[in-house]
């Protein structure tokens, strides 16, 4: 869902035209579910966990990338905020799942 509304988002005419934000934004959305999942894919947990760093960061990217939209008024301050909060929420599921992989690694 998350992808689908940075996709809505970038449709926006006046987003659109920024055709640089709009595909590195669309890129680091899908960044995210993508390296979720191919470190789902991978034979252990220590490999998973390098990739979900790696959607983490995406997650980081998306963040700076809706400030900038925002400061030019590509999106409203309603969408920023659902936006961001959708993907800070998505970041902290993140973290979430990499301690619990770090530390049953301890176990």
């Amino acid at each position: 869902m998350f992808n689908k509304r940075i996709y809505e988002i970038t449709e926006n005419q006046t987003f659109k035209k920024d055709f640089d934000l709009t595909r590195q934004i669309r890129r680091a959305s899908i960044s995210i579910s993508s390296n979720i999942a191919e470190g789902f894919e991978r034979s252990t947990d220590i490999e998973f966990v390098y990739f979900l760093y790696i959607a983490k960061a995406s997650a980081g990217e998306v963040r700076s990338q809706l400030y900038l939209a925002l400061d030019l008024n590509y999106i409203s301050k309603l969408e920023f905020e659902e936006l961001f909060e959708d993907v800070s929420n998505i970041s902290k599921l993140i973290s979430g799942f990499i301690k619990y992989l770090n530390d049953s690694q301890k176990s």
